[in-house]
């Protein structure tokens, strides 16, 4: 049963994602060690730092990136990218195409004209 949405698309979506992770990550990574580094303030109060134990798990989630990529692709039934590329890929069927060119002077295309030129 053929799909209807792109599986293509959803690939490539994907492998952006990815790049963008990973290049967010050594900076997840130093909010993560300045977030631990504030749980050490003097004399900071139990609620404050239960707050800051709460960003720490938020900024750990973000490991579950890759695998939520992982079964997005694996949820992507097996041929179908590799299909969509072949069809990509496909002679033109040979029609000879040419640029369309409005040769009939009319009123309208005189005041656009004059209004392009203000």
């Amino acid at each position: 049963m053929p799909i209807k949405w792109s599986a293509l698309e959803v690939a490539e979506a994907m492998d952006e994602v990815e790049e963008l992770a990973s290049k967010a990550e050594p900076f997840l990574a130093d909010a993560e060690a300045r977030v631990r580094k504030a749980t050490g303030i003097t004399n900071l109060p139990e609620y404050m730092s239960y707050r800051f134990r709460r960003l720490i798990y938020t900024i750990e989630y973000r490991q579950n990136i890759g695998t939520s990529i992982a079964s997005i692709r694996e949820s992507i039934p097996k041929g179908v990218i590799e299909a969509e590329r072949q069809a990509g890929r496909q002679q033109s069927l040979g029609l000879d195409t040419k640029p369309c060119q409005a040769v009939q002077h009319d009123d309208f295309a005189e005041w656009l004209e004059q209004q392009m030129n203000k």
